[in-house]
């Protein structure tokens, strides 16, 4: 197997690639003809089908078949397809829902090609580094397929080869779509908001990502750091002394597929627990780590049991971590933001958080979006917090998307991608399936929580509206988080307690004595309900335990000989 040129290359770089098929223009010339026969047919029966005035009744059919093409034409045109699947900005809806279901699935390569890839990357037989492995492969994908084998320390792994002569093919196609994006784009009557040709390239940088199986080995290992201390979520291990760019051997999963629900009500797994692992670690890659896996469709999630602290658990095992994403922490702030505003429905400063995280450009006058946001959204959202619906918002914000110069950011199409899937298997699992009955008390959770300033500083947007401080927001928050079986109110209050009584908390102690006495009455009916609804989680005995410690923890001893007016930053 002799080693092509652009083998050589580690990262995506369209210049090399440029400068290597500017003099191979048969090759290009070849390929850019089979591309366009395949797209040539579809069109025209586009055409037909709005000359025959049909295209309503055929736009299904026209769907499939251009899911058809993009799998005949090899695994670049897959990846469009599962790339432009979140791209309502350039995609029509009925387009992007069949889109949806490009799933990698390829025929495999031949086993002979793919175990001489393995002993030609790791430079030695087969047979001196595996006990057993499966002769054919267990699965296949666009990039590369999977075997099942043993170690000689008797490890049961998972062995995942890549396609031969991967590169050359991916960076011709590489170098076709970006020639074609840079002379189109002028023409192009979509919002794109920015040159065509970096959507090719951010692109291209993330399929390199992918093929490289060491950058893979490394994004696994960096995810079951941070799900550490997290028993529900699994990750595999993976032999590094075993794997190379082209070959990956990891921890054999013996998991359960997610869409496999007869499997997993026979394995006696819990279902909604599934879906809460899932939710939950998906918020938690997004709000906490900025670290998240982009690609968690049904092949790369798997239910499995575990043991725990309490006995068994439902566990959920992530796979595949060749395409994985890096938010910055000014963008978790703002998405946390874009929550509590979306919770107040302060579409305003909603708005404001779309231009922050690059949806709108900051020369956007929002003025004329606001009313669009607050209509769209305001309906998708309902007249209940649990009549929410990721896939409804996002095909609803769709729609505004021609309408006002919207753009999606790259980083946040895989956001999107990543949600409108884990949804999706949830509702596989559960039709009843809420995606708030988790993410909202999620959230709440970490709002009254409060470990960090930023999350502090957000709580009290929650809990003031136009400088006066809303009973009902801390009542609902409150019920939320408790509609989570994991919260614990007595910690909560705790910490509460300590902010007032610290420096930082010197304006919310004003504001809620303030909010005591509002319009010269003592505000007594509405701590009675705050009280009704925490009694039953604050004992008296251990509420004062958890006061006298938050007291010593925040109050230097001096302190409190000051009068009260002192203590509430009244002096």
């Amino acid at each position: 197997m002799g080693q092509h040129p652009l083998d050589e290359l580690r990262r995506y770089d369209p210049s090399a690639i440029a400068r290597y098929f500017r003099f191979r223009f048969w090759l290009v010339a070849f390929r850019a003809l089979q591309v366009i026969l395949a797209f040539s047919g579809f069109f025209l029966s586009l055409k037909l089908d709005d000359w025959q005035r049909k295209a309503e009744q055929n736009k299904q059919k026209r769907a499939e078949q251009l899911r058809k093409i993009l799998i005949a034409l090899g695994p670049t045109f897959i990846k469009v397809g599962q790339a432009l699947s979140t791209r309502p900005d350039l995609i029509r809806k009925d387009f992007l829902d069949e889109l949806v279901k490009l799933q990698d699935q390829l025929p495999p390569f031949a086993s002979t090609t793919a175990f001489h890839i393995i002993e030609t990357e790791l430079n030695r037989p087969i047979s001196d580094i595996f006990r057993e492995i499966s002769p054919h492969p267990v699965a296949a994908a666009s990039l590369g397929q999977v075997y099942q084998a043993t170690l000689h320390t008797g490890e049961p792994v998972a062995v995942k080869v890549q396609r031969p002569h991967l590169i050359p093919v991916l960076t011709l196609d590489l170098f076709l779509l970006r020639w074609a994006a840079s002379w189109s784009a002028p023409f192009l009557p979509l919002n794109l908001g920015h040159d065509l040709t970096l959507i090719v390239d951010e692109f291209g940088t993330k399929l390199f990502e992918e093929v490289d199986y060491l950058n893979e080995g490394r994004n696994a290992e960096k995810f079951a750091t941070n799900f550490r201390d997290d028993p529900t979520v699994k990750v595999p291990a993976i032999f590094w002394r075993y794997s190379s760019r082209r070959v990956l051997t990891l921890e054999w999963i013996p998991g359960i597929k997610l869409t496999d629900t007869d499997r997993i009500r026979q394995a006696g797994l819990d279902r909604d627990a599934l879906i809460e692992v899932g939710v939950r670690s998906g918020l938690r890659q997004l709000l906490e780590f900025g670290f998240f896996h982009a690609d968690p469709h049904p092949g790369n999630l798997f239910a499995m049991p575990a043991t725990g602290e309490a006995g068994a658990i439902t566990c959920m095992a992530y796979i595949d971590f060749g395409m994985m994403d890096q938010l910055e922490e000014s963008a978790k702030e703002t998405l946390v933001d874009s929550v509590v505003h979306l919770i107040n429905k302060d579409y305003e400063d909603l708005a404001q958080d779309f231009v922050k995280l690059g949806f709108l450009t900051p020369d956007t006058d929002i003025r004329p979006i606001v009313p669009a946001l607050e209509m769209v959204l305001g309906q998708a959202l309902g007249e209940k917090v649990g009549d929410f619906n990721f896939k409804t918002i996002t095909d609803k914000f769709s729609e505004l998307m021609y309408e006002y110069p919207f753009r999606l950011p790259a980083k946040f199409a895989l956001i999107i991608r990543s949600l409108i899937t884990q949804e999706g298997l949830a509702l596989t699992l559960n039709p009843d399936f809420k995606i708030v009955d988790i993410a909202y008390p999620y959230v709440a959770k970490r709002l009254l929580t409060g470990e960090s300033p930023e999350l502090r500083r957000r709580l009290l947007e929650v809990l003031f509206r136009d400088g006066k401080f809303c009973w009902n927001r801390l009542e609902n928050l409150i019920a939320i988080a408790r509609s989570d079986s994991s919260f614990d109110l007595l910690p909560t209050a705790q910490l509460g307690l300590q902010y007032l009584l610290s420096d930082e908390g010197k304006f919310l102690r004003r504001e809620v004595l303030m909010a005591l006495t509002e319009d010269d009455r003592l505000h007594t009916e509405e701590v009675r309900r705050l009280w009704n609804l925490v009694k039953d989680d604050l004992q008296p005995a251990k509420l004062v335990t958890a006061a006298l410690e938050a007291l010593v923890v925040s109050t230097p001893i001096s302190s409190f000989k000051l009068p009260l007016p002192a203590v509430f930053g009244l002096e």
